[in-house]
């Protein structure tokens, strides 16, 4: 594993704090290693760093009890959803206490004529979803694990759906949040806008609980579509099938999902879920609208497809042909495992702008290839964001170091082109090097508020920022 830098550790503060909690909490507060373990992080190839202890509140205000507790004894409290992040945000590099908020699983309210709801930020995307099905809502916010929504907003995270629905950023209303002193704030209300003060909801999306813990969400709902169609197209070539992406957004086609596959995605793909697509680069598109509208965008991107090799075109509104082609996309990163069985996969991502697609994949792709890397793609390409699942065995040294060098080397390419290290996986500890790169001097600004807020450094230490 990538070695993570420590923190200095305030050993008898923490041992008073759990002392305090365990009193407080019973046996939901937990100290055995597997528990420790589980919630230093598991997800990326930094090393883990467990907590010292993790609790599990059942309320905003047991939460707002806990970081009381911690800020009075300068202990660092992390929050914990469901541990699905990438970049090391859950790990403990000054131990302390790991705040799970899985308990915190209620959808505490849903106003279906406002097309907005209430949840708890334990609440996972698929839960909600199944909540709101009988109810003709959705959440369209999908980045394929089933994450925490209170995870969600705590990383600014976006997915499948970005092109046409936003990102987390753009679906909340409102937060609840408990700061590093443990009193109780909130944002804002239901009212679709507002112009009252500074937008504090928007700061603490994606902060990655440096700034605060997010105990409740409200958040816009949309209603399901009429008719939804999805469809499929392979090309001759990643270049292509980008041309045919940036065609296809510069023409206006409102397309809910553009998915791009490479061809060693596709071979995992047809491996692992049962499919028998050509082994070349792929794109998975959904058109959401009325019948006779859907069916038109999917034939008017047939006709761009074309333009640009495409072949073997199909699309369908039939609900189980169109799970099992989503299905297989959301079990990429399984599928991508099983071509080389034992290695370890690193996931990263970039974004850029959607006219520098084409030519930041295929520098990419060329970058991978002199490195002598296995790294298959997929990508949310109608935004500009692509990911790569770089295959690596732990216990090659050599093999470590080609992928530090990757990662970084592709964190400036996409700086360099006006796009960003990091679309939707976040900073946490494995983005930290390439944030001042990015922003410059505002890094400064972003400092200076969370000095203000947590002078102590107690909420979520070393992430984000030094």
């Amino acid at each position: 594993m990538v070695q993570a830098t420590l923190l200095p550790r305030n050993a008898d503060g923490i041992e008073t704090v759990i002392g305090i909690l365990r009193q407080r909490f019973g046996n939901r507060l937990q100290t055995s290693a597997a528990i420790r373990e589980q919630h230093g992080h598991t997800t990326t190839w930094i090393e883990n760093q467990q907590p010292d202890a993790v609790v599990f509140p059942q309320s905003t205000e047991e939460v707002s009890e806990i970081v009381r507790t911690c800020a009075t004894h300068k202990v660092p409290v992390i929050a914990f959803g469901t541990g699905t992040s990438l970049e090391g945000h859950v790990n403990a590099p000054a131990g302390g206490i790991s705040v799970d908020l899985s308990q915190m699983n209620k959808v505490v309210a849903v106003h279906a004529g406002d097309l907005d709801c209430v949840v708890q930020p334990g609440v996972t995307r698929e839960d909600l979803n199944t909540h709101l099905r009988d109810q003709g809502l959705f959440f369209p916010i999908d980045p394929g694990a089933n994450a925490s929504l209170g995870g969600m907003a705590a990383t600014r995270a976006s997915g499948t759906n970005a092109v046409r629905y936003g990102t987390m950023k753009d679906n909340v209303l409102s937060l609840e949040a408990v700061m590093p002193d443990g009193r109780i704030i909130r944002t804002g209300h239901r009212a679709q806008k507002s112009s009252a003060g500074y937008d504090l909801a928007r700061l603490l999306i994606g902060s990655e609980g440096t700034l605060g813990i997010i105990t409740e969400l409200t958040l816009r709902l949309q209603g399901i579509p009429e008719a939804i169609t999805s469809a499929r197209c392979s090309f001759p070539s990643v270049d292509a099938a980008c041309q045919a992406v940036m065609m296809t957004i510069q023409y206006g086609i409102p397309v809910a999902r553009i998915e791009l596959l490479d061809e060693m995605s596709v071979r995992a793909a047809n491996a692992y879920s049962g499919l028998e697509l050509p082994e070349t680069p792929l794109l998975l598109l959904e058109f959401h609208g009325s019948e006779s509208g859907a069916a038109e965008q999917a034939d008017t991107f047939g006709q761009i497809a074309d333009e640009f090799g495409g072949f073997d075109f199909a699309a369908t509104s039939t609900t189980e042909e169109r799970n099992k082609l989503w299905q297989a996309r959301h079990d990429m990163y399984w599928a991508c495992l099983q071509l080389r069985p034992g290695a370890h996969g690193i996931s990263t991502d970039i974004c850029v702008p959607i006219s520098r697609l084409a030519e930041s994949v295929a520098q990419t792709q060329a970058k991978a290839t002199e490195l002598g890397l296995l790294a298959p793609m997929v990508g949310h390409v109608g935004d500009g964001n692509f990911h790569l699942l770089l295959l690596i065995d732990m216990d090659n040294a050599e093999e470590i170091s080609k992928a530090e060098t990757f990662v970084g080397w592709l964190s400036d390419l996409a700086i360099g082109m006006e796009g960003t290290c990091t679309g939707e996986h976040g900073i946490g500890q494995g983005k930290r090097p390439y944030l001042v790169k990015e922003l410059g001097a505002a890094t400064d600004y972003m400092s200076a508020i969370k000095a203000a807020l947590d002078p102590d450094n107690i909420m979520n230490p070393g992430k984000i920022l030094p």
